[in-house]
């Protein structure tokens, strides 16, 4: 008995040796190499690679907050930072240089006959209204926008960082309310004047010869000439185009996701300084560019001689249709 109890001790020594020997063996032999714990982590990029977004997890109902990066986040802040900016400077500042070197050498467009003393209306008073509100909230929007793109690199460190911010609030909240008088007024320019809007024949000859600001010659025109009827339509798609994407920025995840949202910014920015460059010219046709010009929305009236020698076909309407629409007025 006792010698059968010698012999399983025996037996299981060895095998406990055995066990101890085999597993003491993967440890030394990689007791040579250097551990990495990160050898078989997943890199961002190949997440990236793999997936169009890499998406967490949250305790709020929206699913869509819990995205945490997608490549087309780093696309859209490129063309923030870099390609808007370019697009805007040469726009903005390519249309200030030829207005200035337009005014050097062409100087006002004079009313070649001087005054007549005589004046007719040109614009009531709801359409003065209506151009008025959507003039002022559209240089409101503009200074509030380009502040947004180009504030950072050119305000911050003239102002620093306190006055900065509070600059930068009170211009996006200016930026988000005023969006809606804009909006109304836009539509309601669309219906006011769309009638008048619309092309025809004189608007070639009045393209063929300048418009009278390049050269001498003044095509007779409508109400409106070619080149107001062009303002006319940037207005309108312009500013629907604005008030479109503007909206699906200020309502987030309501219509669009991330990637519709983007892509909604980048139009609006671009439909943006494209607009601010153009209504730079109206801007310099109306005050400065023009005499007589600014009177129209000023005052709604118009000198007679201004209107024969700029939109004559739409003085012989008004005085077929009202001969004594043109009243007398004193000379000033």
């Amino acid at each position: 008995m006792a010698k059968l109890i010698e012999r399983a001790r025996l037996i299981v020594g060895a095998l406990a040796l055995v066990l101890i020997v085999a597993m003491a063996t993967p440890v030394s032999a990689q007791q040579g190499a250097p551990i990495n714990p990160t050898a078989s982590a997943v890199k961002e990029q190949q997440l990236l690679n793999e997936f169009s977004r890499i998406q967490g997890r949250g305790t709020i109902p929206d699913v869509r907050s819990y995205v945490l990066e997608q490549p087309a986040g780093r696309e859209w802040r490129q063309f923030h930072e870099v390609t808007l900016r370019w697009i805007g400077g040469i726009a903005v500042l390519g249309v200030l240089a030829i207005l200035v070197i337009f005014y050097l050498a062409r100087g006002m467009v004079k009313i070649e006959n001087g005054r007549s003393g005589r004046k007719i209306e040109r614009f009531n008073g709801f359409e003065r209204f209506v151009h008025w509100m959507t003039a002022s909230c559209f240089i409101i929007l503009a200074l509030s926008g380009l502040n947004i793109t180009f504030g950072k690199p050119l305000l911050l460190p003239l102002l620093g960082p306190e006055a900065f911010t509070t600059w930068s609030e009170l211009a996006k909240y200016a930026h988000n309310y005023l969006s809606f008088p804009f909006t109304i007024g836009v539509v309601l320019i669309l219906l006011m004047w769309v009638g008048g809007n619309l092309p025809n024949s004189a608007d070639v000859e009045w393209v063929k010869q300048g418009g009278g600001i390049i050269g001498n010659d003044h095509p007779p025109a409508s109400r409106f000439n070619a080149g107001q009827k062009l303002i006319y339509w940037i207005v309108v798609i312009g500013g629907g185009a604005s008030a479109v994407t503007g909206y699906l920025l200020l309502f987030p995840f309501y219509a669009a996701g991330i990637e519709g949202m983007q892509l909604a910014q980048i139009v609006h920015a671009v439909v943006g300084v494209l607009f601010i460059a153009v209504m730079l010219a109206h801007i310099y046709i109306g005050t400065i560019g023009m005499e007589g010009a600014f009177e129209a929305m000023g005052e709604g009236t118009v000198d007679v001689n201004w209107a024969k020698q700029h939109h004559k076909l739409w003085l012989e309407d008004e005085m077929r249709r009202s001969p004594k629409g043109a009243r007398a007025q004193p000379a000033e």
